[in-house]
């Protein structure tokens, strides 16, 4: 093996040789001096385009189609998005049927975000599938973690949905609420950090 093949072999096995975004969709930790950290900058502004495309379209058809390809998946004719939506990269929202998307949301997916058949989601809800490490030193690193959203949920207004959090079946987030903790399937919560309000 000659030392050009040996580099290569080095670098396919190593984290950074392998694909960013798949590593993001593996919760792997991205720091600043990732050799390939400048591909999620670019990602963002190709998704820009087609946001900007979709925000100003007024044909529910055309702003499922825009957002299909936003996301790499058809969107069914069932789901309704109620423009702007805010999407830094798409490729790993994946989204059911009969889904309603209110005005203003915001989804940060680079760690995941899948919402399951039902799910209502109300005006300025964000999901925010990245975060920072504590440390002053390491916070320019990105944490990707999924937020799963499962079937006829409801999340309210203003509620923000920390990355790694799970919302259970038929469970409902009230409003300006902050869940930072899976939520289990059939109650209510609320408040920051939002806790079980009750049982539905």
């Amino acid at each position: 093996m000659d030392k050009a093949e040996d580099q290569n072999q080095k670098n396919s096995s190593h984290p950074a040789g392998r694909d960013i975004f798949e590593r993001l969709r593996k919760g792997e930790t991205i720091t600043p001096k990732d050799p390939q950290a400048y591909r999620m900058l670019e990602a963002s502004f190709d998704t820009k385009k087609l946001l900007v495309q979709m925000n100003n379209a007024t044909d529910p058809k055309e702003v499922r189609d825009l957002l299909g390809q936003i996301t790499g998946s058809a969107i069914d004719e069932s789901v309704a998005i109620f423009t702007p939506l805010y999407i830094n990269y798409g490729k790993h929202t994946k989204i059911g049927k009969n889904v309603f998307i209110n005005f203003d949301c915001i989804f940060l997916d680079l760690g995941g975000i899948t919402i399951e058949d039902g799910v209502l989601i109300a005006p300025k809800v964000s999901l925010l599938s990245e975060g920072h490490p504590l440390s002053p030193d390491k916070r320019h690193s990105l944490v990707p973690k999924p937020i799963h959203i499962k079937k006829n949920a409801w999340i309210g207004a203003n509620a923000t949905i920390l990355h790694g959090v799970t919302i259970g079946e038929n469970s409902v987030v009230a409003a300006g609420s902050v869940v930072s903790k899976d939520v289990p399937d059939n109650v209510v919560v609320g408040g920051t950090p939002a806790k079980i309000i009750k049982k539905i």
